[in-house]
């Protein structure tokens, strides 16, 4: 067993390494935000290795006995000449490394730097290993830029009583809503007091400290989120908590003789009508449970009927208390994702920039895109000089004014280009949902798209040529009756419109063939 001195002075020197070797990290230029994201990380891994380090101190000072113990063994003696103790140290040491004779000095060292040196080692060796970093997000999360909500939309469209369901970049601009208030204040009371809306809540809000953590390793996550439910206990205790309590409360029903019914204290049934009452009367079931009444005991009292005066004050309350306390969990989540949503504001803005600059690209310029994502990243240059180096940061800086898309070289698209596609005028479309199409080009194309053909149908109509550019539901139904009233029928008779062949080479309608082939004449 080694000496919990040298244990201490041992930890002491980890803990100095870790320090420096943390300075070492954060002192790298971070030319690129994979760069900086690969050494957050590192950074994070070297606290937690300088925290378990430091817990482990803290517990060897703690232990005064043993090290005073260890103290009074490596004191002086009592007599000048007994080196008994020195000379049982010394044979374990022997001990300890002729059975280990291979056993490396300074381990450690060499294990920090290899940690430190793996980049380089990396960029040394001709085969391609995948980042560690890298398989943490999705691609649509594109390195940690930007956030995967597609899943949390489709949640959130799928709610019960929700009041008009938002296309994703709508439900994006609901998210950014988060910095002047509650999330989700625009949805109704019973919406957000159903139990769709706490899972719903509870799913987004593990997603959002998922991402926190991954995107931002060096922030504690776990601290403001504590802070942030101490706020909200305070919030909850203070009773101002009407928007998330029921709408109505539970109606309770009479006994004995009342409207509410008539009570069997014998089958503890209540009946709402007195033929129905006397008719059970003569029932076995009714006869075998007064037998049973009259050997045993009192029956219990109608649950359902009034209460006692003294406990109706009490069951008032508690009945308050729990309709209160029981959509406490979905009120704690939605202050918990608040918080977190106006930390992540500015990945929600690039998030929504990206959304946008993808539905200005053509198919083509999106496998462009792609196929230069999958390639490694070049090896960062040398450090330029302080002067160099401040006109690099000038240049990667994107002035962006009017909010432009961004195009396929991550820069804002010109504005020209912006007018020529009208991607600034809105086209809604009545017969998707009031769906909002932004430019020319997306409104044409959104008539061939599932979207409109699955409203056309829910019209009853058919999504042809007859029917493009309509959007209002009105002028759709306006002009089938007048395609109906020109004789063109045609476009509701569809079994008349499709021509089948027999074996023969007659040419038939699918009535007229599906009529003759029942008869079983073809």
């Amino acid at each position: 067993m080694d000496s919990i001195i040298e244990v201490q002075r041992q930890t002491h020197e980890e803990v100095e390494h870790l320090e420096r070797a943390l300075y070492t990290i954060l002192a790298k230029p971070q030319s690129t935000h994979q760069t900086r994201l690969q050494n957050e990380h590192k950074a994070s891994q070297l606290l937690d290795r300088i925290h378990s380090r430091v817990v482990t101190l803290n517990n060897l000072y703690e232990d005064q006995d043993t090290r005073k113990a260890e103290i009074d063994a490596i004191s002086a003696p009592a007599q000048q000449n007994d080196l008994s103790a020195f000379y049982e140290r010394l044979g374990k040491i022997t001990e300890h490394h002729i059975k280990y004779p291979d056993s490396t000095v300074g381990g450690f060292e060499l294990e920090l730097a290899a940690f430190l040196d793996e980049d380089q080692e990396l960029e040394d060796e001709e085969f391609e290993q995948d980042d560690p970093v890298a398989l943490m997000f999705s691609g649509e999360e594109g390195y940690g830029r930007y956030l995967d909500l597609y899943a949390n939309h489709t949640t959130y469209n799928n709610l019960k009583h929700i009041s008009k369901r938002l296309a994703y970049l709508q439900y994006l601009d609901v998210l950014l809503a988060a910095q002047s208030g509650p999330v989700h204040n625009e949805l109704p009371k019973e919406c957000r007091l159903h139990r769709d809306y706490e899972l719903y809540i509870r799913a987004l809000h593990a997603y959002l400290v998922s991402f926190m953590k991954r995107s931002q390793p060096l922030v504690d996550v776990e601290g403001q989120q504590h802070e942030a439910e101490v706020q909200f206990n305070k919030y909850w205790e203070s009773g101002e908590t009407e928007e998330w309590e029921e709408l109505h409360q539970p109606k309770t029903q009479e006994n004995g003789n009342g409207e509410g019914g008539i009570w069997c204290a014998a089958c503890q049934k209540m009946y709402s009508k007195q033929t129905v009452y006397d008719a059970h009367l003569g029932s076995k079931k009714h006869i075998k449970a007064a037998q049973k009444q009259v050997t045993a005991e009192a029956p219990p009292a109608n649950p359902n009927g009034p209460p006692a005066a003294g406990s109706s004050q009490q069951n008032g309350e508690s009945s308050h208390a729990s309709s209160k306390n029981k959509h406490r969990a979905a009120a704690l989540y939605t202050h918990l994702v608040t918080q977190l949503l106006r930390e992540l504001a500015p990945a929600l803005n690039d998030t929504k920039s990206n959304v946008e600059r993808r539905f200005s690209l053509t198919a083509r310029e999106r496998e462009q895109e792609l196929l230069e994502q999958s390639k490694k990243p070049p090896p960062p240059a040398k450090t330029p000089a302080n002067g160099e180096a401040e006109e690099e940061e000038e240049e990667e800086r994107i002035y962006n004014p009017l909010k432009l898309p961004l195009g396929w070289d991550g820069k804002p698209i010109p504005y020209w280009l912006y007018k020529l596609h009208g991607l600034g005028v809105e086209y809604r479309c009545e017969i998707c949902s009031d769906h909002v199409y932004m430019g020319r080009k997306n409104f044409e194309r959104h008539f061939q798209e599932s979207r409109h053909a699955f409203g056309m149908r829910a019209l009853g109509l058919p999504n042809t040529k007859h029917f493009h550019e309509i959007t209002r539901i009105e002028d759709a139904l306006a002009l089938a009756e007048k395609l109906k009233r020109e004789g063109r029928n045609e476009i509701f008779e569809q079994e008349t419109m499709e021509e089948l062949e027999d074996e023969e080479g007659n040419v038939y309608n699918r009535k007229t063939y599906e009529d003759l082939k029942k008869q079983g004449l073809i």
